[in-house]
C-alpha cells in the first residue's frame, strides 16, 4: 500500500475533465449523468442540483448547482456541464479521515486538544474545517500565554480514499508580560495602578504565578479594576482611551500600555431615599446608607448602599424588591447627588425548596440545615445562612442557592442546586516530621455514610512518639432531631521522651450535642480512661518519680461553642469561640477540674489576604491531690512556633547536666497562648497547587506546678526547677503549606525572639503527612 504524506496547506489538486459543451440557450436536459462518487449515492448528488429532467439548461442553474454540491464539503472538486442534452456532473470525493493524531503537544493533553477540534474519525476530511481546527488549537494555547505555538497540519492518504490527519504542533514558550506602563496618570503613580491590576509583570520569582502571562479577557478585567479604583477615589470622570498589547518580535515578551485621563475629584452631594413600600420608609433607610452627604465620592459606596438597602428589604420579606440608584453628577460643583429609589414589591413567601443534583445525599440532609421551609416568609439573612450550613456538611464541592419567581408574585422558590463531591476516605500515608520523626498512618472514614450525613472512622497511626487506634461514629441528628450523639473507642501508647515518661491508655466516651441558638452549640461527654503510665529508668527526679503507676479516669465535660465562621476547613470571615470544662473524680483514682477556652477570629482584608487573631488558655487542678506529670499541660511546638515540642515552660535541672541535656519538660497547670497571623496568597498557580504562607507572632506561656523550687532524690542529688514563670514567650516567623497528594505538607522557619535558659527552641520545622 503506498502511502503518500501531503503537507496540507501546500496541497494543489490537479485533474483532467473531459471538455463538455457551452449549452445554448433553449436546450432541454433528457438525462443526468454522475461520475467521480464512490461512497455517496448519485441520488443525493442529483438532490443538490438546480436543474432535473425537463428542466431547460442555463449558466446560471449550471453555476448555482456546482456552488450548492461544493458547499456540502462533501467534495474537493466538482464541474457541472452538458454533452448534448444530457447534464453531466463530475465530482471528486473528499477523503474520509481514518484517523486524528496529535504530536509535539506537551502542555495540552490529546484529550482537551481532541474535545476542542471539529473534525472526528469517520467524517469527511474538508480542507476548509481543517484550517478552523487548526485556529482553534492556536486558540487554546494563546488562552494558555502561549502565543509562540505553531500547528502544522498533515495529511496522510490511505487506501479506499481514506487519510489520517496529523495535527504537528510546536507548543513554543509562554508569552510573559514584559512591561506595564501607563500614560497622563497624575495622582497616582505607575506602581500603585500596578497594584491594581490582576495581570503582573514577569519576574523570575514568581515562578509559581500564572498572572504574568497575557489573557485579553484578563486585560479587560484589569481595565474594569482600574475604573473601579479611581471611582472609589472620587475620580468619576476617570477613563481609559486607549489600552494595547505589543508582542516582541521573538514573541517571548508583551508589552502592555495604556493611556488614562484621571479627571476632577468629585464629592457627595445630595442623599436621598424615595420608597414605594410604605414599610421601607424613607427615614428608616436613609440612615442605613454608606453615601454620607459632602464625603468624597466612592462609587463603590453607591453599590455597598444598595446591596445593604436590598438587606433590609430582605429582613422585612421582601425578596424581590427593586433598587435603582439615580446619579445626578454637577460638573461645576464636582458634586454627585444620589437618589436612591425603592420600587413597589410584594411581601414573598417561600413557595418550595428544590433540591437539585444531589445524587448520593437524601434530600433531609439538606433540608434539615435549612432555616426556612415552604410557607415562610422570605428572609435574606436566614437564606445566606442555610447556604452557609449546608455548605459546611463538606458534602458538596459547590452549593448555589438561588431564588425565582413563584406562581405567583407574592412567592418564591428555592432552588439549592449541589455539586457532589468525595466524603469517603482511604488513606495509607508515610510521613516524617520534626518531632514525630517517621510515621505510617492508615484511616478509612465516611463523611456521609450511605447518604445520611452520619460519620465514621477507622484510623491508626505508627511513628517513633506513638501508636494509636480509634474508631469513631457521629448521628449528627438522632432520631431526626438536633441533637448529635457520637461515641469513641480508642487505645494509645505516646512516648513523651521530652518529659521523661510513657503512657499506656485506652478508654471510650460518649458524646451528645445540641444548639441553644442559632450560632451556639452545647455539648456533653462522658469518659472512662485507663492509663499505665512508667518514667524513664534513666533518671531518678523527684519531679518525675511520683508520677508512675496506673490511673483510671472517670469524667464528665460540658462544651459550649460559638461559630460563626463561613468555611469550617479554610475560613475567611467570622469567630470561634469554645469554651470547655472537665470534671474528674466520679470513681476512679483521678480527681481534678480541668477548664480551657480559645478563640479564633478571621477577616478578610484585600484580594484573598486574610487575618487571623487567635488565643487560648487553660488551667487544671487537683481536687485533694496533685497534678501528675501525664494530666499537665505541654506547650511548644507546633503551638508555638520557633520552639521544640514541649519545648517551653517548667523544666528540670541536675548538677551535672551537660550542654546535650537541659534535662526533662514538666509540664503546667496553667498556660495561655495567642497568635496573629496574616495568610498571603501566592498568585493563581500556587494556590490551584494548594500551596500558602503565612506570616505570624506567637505568643505564649506555660507555668504553675504542684512542687517546691528545688527536690533531693533518693540518692541525694539536687534538683531544680526552672521555667516556671508566666512570663510570655514570643516567636515570629513565616510559614508555607502545601495540601499535597500525599498528605498535608508544612514548613516553618520561625526565631524565638523572646524566651528563657531553660527553653528550647528550633528554628526549622517541617511536618508531612499529618494534620496540625
Amino acid at each position: 500500500m503506498a502511502i503518500i504524506v501531503v503537507y496540507l496547506f501546500g496541497l494543489t489538486i490537479a485533474h483532467a475533465q473531459t471538455p463538455l459543451t457551452n449549452v445554448p440557450a433553449g436546450v432541454t436536459i433528457t438525462a443526468i449523468e454522475v461520475t467521480g462518487n464512490q461512497r455517496i449515492e448519485t441520488s443525493t448528488i442529483e438532490s443538490y442540483l438546480m436543474l432535473g429532467i425537463g428542466d431547460e439548461y442555463t449558466e446560471i442553474l449550471g453555476d448555482a448547482s456546482l456552488k450548492r454540491l461544493y458547499s456540502t464539503t462533501l467534495f474537493s472538486d466538482v464541474d457541472v456541464g452538458r454533452r448534448g442534452t444530457t447534464l453531466v456532473v463530475s465530482v471528486t470525493e473528499n477523503p474520509v479521515i481514518n484517523r486524528i493524531v496529535f504530536e509535539g503537544n506537551k502542555y495540552k493533553d490529546d484529550e482537551d486538544l481532541y474535545e476542542e477540534i471539529q473534525l472526528r474519525p469517520r467524517i469527511v476530511f474538508s480542507r476548509a474545517k481543517v484550517r478552523a481546527d487548526v485556529q482553534r488549537i492556536l486558540e487554546i494555547y494563546r488562552r494558555g500565554g502561549r502565543f509562540a505555538a505553531a500547528v502544522e497540519p498533515k495529511v496522510i492518504q490511505l487506501e479506499q480514499n481514506r487519510v489520517n490527519l496529523v495535527f504537528e504542533i510546536s507548543e513554543g514558550a509562554k508569552s510573559v508580560i514584559g512591561k506595564i506602563n501607563f500614560l497622563g496618570n497624575e495622582v497616582f503613580n505607575n506602581d500603585i495602578l500596578r497594584s491594581k491590576m490582576v495581570s503582573v509583570e514577569s519576574r523570575w520569582w514568581k515562578f509559581l504565578a500564572t498572572e504574568d502571562t497575557y489573557d485579553p479577557d484578563r486585560l479587560t478585567y484589569d481595565k474594569q479594576l482600574l475604573r473601579d479604583f479611581y471611582r472609589e477615589q472620587g475620580y468619576a470622570d476617570f477613563r481609559i482611551t486607549s489600552a494595547s498589547a505589543e508582542l516582541s518580535p521573538d514573541k517571548k515578551f508583551f508589552f502592555i500600555n495604556m493611556s488614562v485621563e484621571e479627571g476632577d475629584l468629585y464629592n457627595f452631594g445630595d442623599i436621598s431615599v424615595e420608597s414605594q413600600i410604605e414599610e421601607l420608609t424613607p427615614e428608616i433607610m436613609e440612615q442605613v446608607v454608606f453615601t454620607k452627604e459632602g464625603a468624597r465620592y466612592d462609587a463603590s459606596a453607591i453599590d455597598d448602599s444598595v446591596e445593604i438597602l436590598t438587606e433590609v428589604a430582605g429582613l422585612r420579606g421582601y425578596a424581590f424588591v427593586d433598587i435603582r440608584p439615580q446619579v445626578r453628577r454637577n460638573r461645576a460643583e464636582r458634586t454627585v447627588d444620589i437618589i436612591f429609589v425603592i420600587n413597589e414589591a410584594p411581601r414573598v413567601y417561600v413557595e418550595e425548596i428544590k433540591i437539585i443534583d444531589n445524587v448520593r445525599t437524601h434530600d433531609k440532609v439538606i433540608r434539615r440545615e435549612m432555616r426556612l421551609v415552604e410557607g415562610d416568609a422570605y428572609n435574606s439573612s436566614k437564606l445566606r445562612r442555610s447556604e452557609i450550613r449546608v455548605q459546611a456538611l463538606q458534602f458538596f464541592r459547590e452549593v448555589n442557592v438561588e431564588q425565582i419567581e413563584g406562581t405567583a408574585a407574592d412567592k418564591t422558590i428555592l432552588e439549592i442546586t449541589v455539586e457532589e463531591q468525595p466524603t469517603g476516605e482511604l488513606s495509607a500515608g508515610l510521613g516524617y516530621s520534626s518531632f514525630e520523626g517517621l510515621l505510617v498512618n492508615f484511616s478509612i472514614a465516611e463523611r456521609n455514610l450511605l447518604g445520611k450525613g452520619q460519620y465514621v472512622r477507622l484510623g491508626t497511626t505508627l511513628s517513633k512518639r506513638r501508636k494509636e487506634v480509634e474508631l469513631g461514629f457521629t448521628e449528627p441528628y438522632f432520631m431526626d432531631r438536633r441533637l448529635a450523639l457520637g461515641a469513641d473507642i480508642f487505645l494509645r501508647d505516646t512516648n513523651f521522651i521530652e518529659s521523661g515518661f510513657r503512657n499506656k491508655m485506652y478508654g471510650t466516651s460518649l458524646r451528645i450535642g445540641f444548639p441553644l441558638t442559632e450560632y451556639v452549640v452545647m455539648g456533653l461527654n462522658y469518659g472512662l480512661t485507663w492509663e499505665d503510665v512508667r518514667t524513664s529508668l534513666f533518671t531518678n527526679s523527684p519531679y518525675i518519680a511520683n508520677s508512675s503507676g496506673k490511673f483510671t479516669t472517670s469524667s464528665v465535660a460540658y462544651s459550649l461553642t460559638y461559630n460563626t465562621l463561613d468555611n469550617p476547613q479554610k475560613p475567611n470571615r467570622g469567630q470561634l469561640a469554645v469554651l470547655r470544662q472537665q470534671f474528674a473524680g466520679l470513681g476512679g483514682n483521678e480527681n481534678f477540674i480541668q477548664t480551657t477556652a480559645n478563640y479564633d477570629f478571621y477577616y478578610p482584608l484585600i484580594s484573598q489576604w486574610v487575618f487571623n487573631i487567635s488565643a487560648e488558655g487553660g488551667h487544671i487542678f487537683g481536687l485533694g491531690q496533685d497534678i501528675r506529670l501525664n494530666k499537665r499541660f505541654f506547650l511548644g511546638n507546633p503551638r508555638i512556633r520557633g520552639f521544640k515540642e514541649a519545648g517551653v515552660g517548667p523544666r528540670e535541672y541536675r548538677d551535672g547536666f551537660t550542654e546535650f541535656f537541659n534535662g526533662f519538660s514538666l509540664g503546667g497547670n496553667t498556660y495561655y497562648k495567642a497568635t496573629a497571623e496574616l495568610f498571603i496568597p501566592l498568585g493563581g498557580g500556587a494556590r490551584d497547587l494548594g500551596i500558602e504562607s503565612s506570616l505570624y507572632v506567637d505568643v505564649g506561656a506555660l507555668f504553675n506546678i504542684d512542687a517546691e523550687e528545688s527536690l533531693l532524690s533518693e540518692d541525694g542529688v539536687l534538683y531544680t526547677l526552672l521555667g516556671n514563670t508566666s512570663e510570655p514567650r514570643v516567636s515570629v516567623g513565616v510559614g508555607f503549606s502545601w495540601n499535597s497528594p500525599f498528605g498535608p505538607f508544612r514548613i516553618d522557619l520561625a526565631k524565638a525572639i523572646k524566651s528563657k535558659p531553660s527553653d528550647e527552641t528550633e528554628f526549622f520545622q517541617f511536618n508531612v503527612g499529618t494534620r496540625f
